[in-house]
């Protein structure tokens, strides 16, 4: 006999808190093993793929990790340094940047920057709060991102995980799957199911989206001769997850360093203005709907939702989490509302066959 509705709520919402709570304690602690799930998870379809190809799946894993370690490598000593490298140079030049702006502006529109007009008294205090929190800002990054994260532990702990992790991926879900409630099991199958369909459409065709239009933007950036534009470019990519947000930021600060750089060479400032148009072309119209598709259901205040109370409740763990699980939470609450709308609480009287009335 199963057990009653509201016991079983009981139960699993006691599971979701302790979960919750587990994230909250451990925060940075099971970072290593977020990443490491996540890889092998995005790896999991090649294997597969590998094993239909007639590899056996502790072959086809040790494959996969040794093109792994040579896409690293080569980012490692080839693309990585050029960012940061570009990224620090960015951030130290801004003081510059920010007193050209302001000579710029008083040079060509003094009408606006007369004391005591709104685009003045702006300016300072934007210029004030930079300098007041930006100390902080970069100092919080930098204890998030090296201090906590610890990179070392980073480098050789998250491979291990993905590794294991990818080789005994089937197994695990094998396993996972005779734990299933048997009353429940076909129905959370099928929520699983949407959810991975979810989960590969967005992240897997996301993550290759980003990267191709971060790599199509710092090289072309790089080839108009706008500075920093690897660092930009890859700014952009990051960011296109969420849409337009990627072209409105990468492409405002890609024309904000160009017109300073090339003031009055307006083909040079027309030819990065058509990299971004032409980058956001080539993501609507080809790679969204060709690596993406219209299926996902993730809507972009969604996202920036989630990010934001995920972010500020467990930290960087937060946000690595935070797409997966608002993904989860929407296959979760299509489900719900499918079932109430077939309900009596919907349906009313209405919904009433004639045998029940």
């Amino acid at each position: 006999m199963a057990l009653p509705v509201g016991v079983q709520i009981r139960y699993w919402s006691i599971a979701a808190v302790a979960l919750l709570l587990v994230l909250w304690f451990l925060g940075d602690v099971i970072l290593p093993f977020v990443l490491g799930g996540a890889i092998a998870y995005c790896l999991d379809p090649v294997a597969d793929r590998l094993e239909r190809w007639g590899l056996g799946r502790v072959l086809a894993t040790v494959l996969i990790t040794l093109v792994a370690i040579l896409v690293f490598v080569v980012m490692a000593l080839a693309v990585i340094p050029t960012l940061v490298e570009q990224a620090v140079s960015l951030v130290n030049v801004a003081p510059q940047l920010a007193s050209q702006l302001w000579t710029f502006l008083n040079e060509r529109f003094p009408e606006l920057m007369r004391e005591g007009s709104v685009v003045r008294e702006s300016l300072q205090s934007l210029g004030a709060t930079i300098q007041s929190k930006g100390g902080a800002l970069v100092q919080g990054i930098v204890s998030s991102a090296v201090g906590v994260l610890n990179v070392l532990l980073l480098v050789f702990i998250v491979p291990v995980v993905a590794f294991y992790l990818l080789l005994d991926w089937d197994r695990m879900v094998a396993r996972v799957d005779e734990l299933l409630p048997r009353d429940h099991a076909p129905v959370i199958r099928q929520l699983a199911h949407d959810i991975d369909a979810t989960l590969a459409s967005f992240i897997r065709g996301q993550g290759t989206v980003m990267l191709i239009l971060g790599t199509y933007y710092a090289v072309a950036l790089m080839l108009a001769g706008l500075p920093f534009g690897a660092i930009v470019g890859a700014i952009a990519g990051l960011l296109s997850f969420i849409p337009y947000v990627g072209a409105i930021v990468g492409g405002g600060l890609a024309l904000g360093l160009a017109f300073f750089e090339f003031w009055g060479d307006w083909v040079r400032i027309a030819i990065v203005a058509a990299i971004f148009f032409s980058g956001q072309f080539l993501e609507g119209n080809i790679l969204t709907p060709k690596l993406v598709g219209g299926s996902v259901g993730l809507h972009p205040v969604w996202l920036i939702f989630a990010l934001s109370v995920f972010g500020a409740l467990f930290g960087f763990v937060g946000l690595l989490v935070a797409v997966p699980v608002s993904a989860a939470l929407g296959v979760l609450v299509r489900y719900v509302l499918g079932r109430y709308q077939k309900g009596r609480l919907y349906q009313g009287l209405e919904g009433r066959g004639p045998d029940e009335e």
